[in-house]
């Protein structure tokens, strides 16, 4: 080969290599400004279907699997909505109901079987959706499977029994039992519609990096642990810690163990994690509807499901 044509082929490759570096550093800044900008709108009523959707796209993530034998609802008479319902002492049209509120998906389970499935907007039977605040139900479970099987003693044990990492801070010394049911004491500020409140100084951690361990230490008492129960989401995330320490495992292993699996979920499933690789366990979970509906029938029926009693 001339030596002009080897320059050119060099020269030719060198350029190459240049256009996939310079498109992997755009596609990498642009995934931020894409994160950065969903976390400061989320709270401001900006439309977000389009994202709620497809988180693990923005944010780091760990995947819990699909059971290898599902657990499948039973299809029932199918039913439909009514045209209107009464509200407030006012008549409302159900579809325009439906329209205001962004209704992505709408299941109606009765006895454990179907009888009304509707998906919109950038729903879908296999779309997993932000759970927000559902979490907190699959990560108190998990700390009632905790306590069944002996990784943590009694929920009156005090939390930093198992999160020595927590001493010195709002939650130094209380106990399980209190952070469950959102009594912890901890000084704390959930107002979305706030951009410098706790809520929103913890979601901005998911936008531009940070530590979700660490921010969680930082909190102050204000109250007597169980004396006064506020909605506070970071109580649950103390409580993710708490499973990741008692357990050895993380939020998502365990959970992919003694509970994704054992209820059959049809689906993955996905924790955000902050950059530590914890999960954001007070909102990160991202499912099908129909796996959500999953936890609401495993109490229905008491913790038995998929055949097994599993809580």
């Amino acid at each position: 080969m001339p030596k002009d044509m080897k320059m050119k082929n060099k020269i030719l490759i060198a350029l190459a290599g240049l256009v996939v570096l310079v498109g992997g550093v755009v596609a990498y800044n642009w995934q931020k400004v894409e994160r950065l900008n969903f976390a400061i709108n989320l709270f401001t009523g900006a439309e977000q279907y389009e994202n709620f959707n497809r988180m693990p796209e923005l944010f780091p993530s760990d995947t819990m699997k699909a059971a290898q034998v599902p657990f499948q609802f039973g299809d029932g008479e199918a039913i439909a909505l009514p045209a209107t319902f009464e509200m407030n002492g006012a008549s409302v049209d159900t579809e325009t109901f439906l329209t205001d509120t962004d209704t992505a998906a709408l299941l109606v389970i009765q006895d454990g079987k179907v009888r009304l499935e509707d998906y919109r907007l950038t729903g879908g039977r296999d779309v997993q959706w932000l759970s927000m605040s559902v979490a907190k139900s699959f990560t108190s479970t998990l700390v009632g499977m905790a306590v069944e099987d002996g990784s943590i003693d009694s929920i009156e044990d005090p939390v930093t029994k198992y999160v020595p990492a927590l001493a010195g801070s709002a939650y130094d010394g209380v106990r399980i039992k209190d952070i469950l049911q959102m009594s912890s004491g901890a000084s704390w500020n959930e107002n979305y519609s706030d951009p410098n409140s706790d809520i929103n100084r913890s979601a901005k951690i998911l936008a531009i990096g940070g530590s979700l361990d660490e921010f969680t230490a930082s909190l102050k008492n204000e109250l007597k642990p169980g004396s006064f129960n506020r909605y506070n989401s970071t109580d649950t995330q103390v409580l993710g810690m708490l499973l990741r320490e008692a357990t050895g495992s993380s939020v998502t292993q365990y959970m992919q163990k003694m509970l994704w699996s054992s209820m059959g979920a049809e689906d993955n499933a996905y924790w955000l994690t902050d950059s530590e690789n914890m999960e954001v366990a007070y909102g990160g979970l991202n499912a099908t509807a129909r796996d959500y509906a999953k936890i609401g029938e495993l109490y229905r029926l008491e913790g038995n499901i998929n055949g097994k009693q599993i809580v």
